[in-house]
């Protein structure tokens, strides 16, 4: 059995959203066991809690040795204020763990994947098990999870190294400590709720900052806000433009992003985990 630990680094879930997600994996993942956190449910502000909550349940988590793997329970904003110190405080325990999550998750995984900690994994969390379109892509992280790599993103091919991001969680982290050093990977990003406007000056800040990387792959840019007016190029033809100017090599669409088709990324290049 895989013993799943859940937290919530960012903002929190409903015990109803819990108990939509234990139910689907009693049903239909016997051979997986969730736990969550009861910080999952707390709320300060905006937050699941506290920084100080946040950051002391996902230690706790990280550090049991009970637990074969830590999954996120929501992105939102929060991660990234607690992701450094988080993972100074991961023992030896933490580091044999893998951790699943996306979006404002992304900043725990980069700062995991450039500490060297456990296995770094972008995947839909467990908030999703209300919908079945949601539960599709769940299904994905939880074949994984059982060493079943057919969910994971069709790219990948087990000799490049790649990473998957949310377009602005990537571009916020330039310069900072968190940011693991991605020369020779295939970079993949997603956006959600961001004008074009917005998409492409993310871009232009990637694209003057980005290291030597072997290419980038465009994955779903959704509920894109109207504007006054038209930008006049889609996002994939503004990924393509600031590809060119910056010699990136621009390998086409990934399937990942905040729909139900979002697709397993293991950061690095990952075989999946043994079946438990």
């Amino acid at each position: 059995m895989t013993r799943i630990a859940i937290c919530a680094p960012a903002t929190a879930i409903t015990r109803e959203h819990a108990a939509a997600a234990q139910e689907f994996v009693a049903a239909e993942f016997p051979q997986h066991e969730l736990w969550f956190h009861e910080q999952c449910f707390a709320t300060e502000g905006h937050f699941a809690g506290s920084d100080l909550t946040r950051l002391s349940a996902l230690v706790e988590c990280a550090n049991h040795p009970d637990y074969d793997a830590v999954w996120f329970a929501k992105g939102g904003y929060g991660s990234g204020r607690i992701a450094e110190a988080a993972v100074a405080r991961m023992n030896d325990a933490a580091r044999e763990k893998t951790y699943v999550g996306f979006s404002d998750m992304g900043y725990l995984l980069a700062a995991l994947y450039r500490s060297g900690i456990g296995q770094a994994v972008h995947g839909s969390m467990p908030v999703s098990a209300r919908s079945e379109t949601g539960r599709g892509a769940l299904r994905r992280v939880l074949n994984w999870f059982s060493g079943d790599a057919s969910g994971v993103e069709p790219s990948v091919d087990g000799k490049t190294p790649v990473v998957a991001f949310n377009l602005i969680t990537l571009a916020m982290m330039v310069r900072t400590p968190l940011l693991p050093d991605l020369t020779g990977h295939v970079v993949m990003v997603e956006e959600v709720s961001e004008h074009l406007y917005s998409v492409d000056r993310l871009f232009f800040s990637l694209a003057n900052t980005l290291p030597r990387i072997a290419g980038l792959r465009l994955g779903s840019v959704t509920d894109v806000p109207e504007n006054d007016r038209e930008f006049g190029q889609t996002a994939e033809e503004i990924a393509q433009f600031w590809c060119d100017r910056a010699g990136i090599p621009y390998l086409g669409r990934a399937r990942i992003g905040h729909t139900g088709d979002n697709h397993v990324v293991p950061f690095g290049v990952a075989s999946p985990p043994r079946p438990a």
